[in-house]
């Protein structure tokens, strides 16, 4: 039985040149706290986060197009690039955005532009009381901090996705994952469209550019009778009422749609509802009829 050679050790010099082979490279400082925020989730919630990302992959086009007219609008607004970079981060709301820049070109006092904003985002009061019973197990911070990252899109995703508020596992990393890359792509196409806006002249229109890029990611959204009942009902509530004045149009058009979307499941419920009483009914007569028969033979 031989002898086999030692086998030659790393020279310094080697461990040096291939540090991967040895150790890690360790992830730089800033990055670490997210590391080991990461790692503490529930291995559930990190496969629902990026099951969300993955979802809402295909409307980031959409998101970018919008949030690039809204960063343009701010920038050739009276704001300054500085203020609309800090309205986009902190506001983060592209029709409220979108909905006081006239104000402020017309000088009106801050609490009308205030008022405006709060009217055009009711909406998001309703959004939250509806995803309430789905994170009512989380503390206070905890959903505040998911409000501020709500958006009208992935909210319906979000909906489709968990119909009812009963516990899944991966329902919060799943609204994470959706949340996050719309913020995310939103902050950039409007941070973007602000610094670049002199490139885009007013002839262009890019707001019907952004509208209609936005449509087609809506209408995928329709997939049920009360989804549709409720877009119906929105677009023309909003025709009606486009001159009202603070752009009460949109909340008129949002309790509009919600109103006819519970309508029209209730409608389709009591159907059902009644549909399976008359063949509980009709199962009950054959059955009798049957016993009668068989006793009188």
């Amino acid at each position: 039985m031989g002898l086999h050679p030692p086998v030659p050790l790393l020279s310094r010099r080697a461990v040096t040149a291939f540090p991967s082979v040895t150790t890690p490279r360790p992830l730089p400082a800033w990055l670490r706290p997210w590391q080991r925020l990461w790692l503490s989730l529930d291995p559930a919630e990190r496969a629902g986060f990026f099951e969300g990302l993955r979802y809402f992959v295909p409307s980031l086009p959409a998101v970018f197009s919008w949030g690039l007219v809204t960063g343009v609008a701010m920038s050739k607004s009276v704001l300054t690039v500085p203020e609309a970079i800090g309205m986009s981060l902190l506001v983060y709301a592209g029709s409220a955005q979108l909905a006081v820049l006239p104000l402020f070109a017309a000088g009106l006092p801050l609490w009308t532009i205030w008022l405006t904003a709060i009217i055009v985002n009711l909406r998001f009061v309703i959004f939250s009381a509806a995803l309430q019973p789905h994170f009512s197990h989380l503390s206070l911070r905890h959903r505040t901090v998911l409000g501020f990252f709500n958006g009208d899109l992935h909210f319906v995703y979000f909906m489709q996705r968990y119909p009812t508020p009963a516990p899944r596992p991966g329902k919060e990393g799943n609204y994470w994952g959706m949340a996050l890359a719309n913020c995310g792509m939103w902050q950039f196409s409007s941070i973007l469209g602000i610094v670049l806006a002199q490139l885009f002249p007013d002839a262009w229109n890019l707001g019907l550019a952004g509208t209609l890029a936005l449509i087609p990611v809506m209408v995928a959204t329709i997939n049920t009778r009360s989804m549709l009942m409720a877009v119906i009902i929105a677009s023309i509530l909003a025709l009606l009422c486009f001159d009202l004045p603070y752009r009460l149009g949109l909340v008129v058009a949002v309790v509009g749609a919600i109103a006819a979307g519970f309508t029209t499941d209730e409608i389709a419920n009591s159907a059902t509802l009644r549909r399976i009483r008359r063949r509980r009914a009709e199962a009950a007569v054959e059955a009798r009829r049957a016993s009668r028969n068989g006793g009188q033979a």
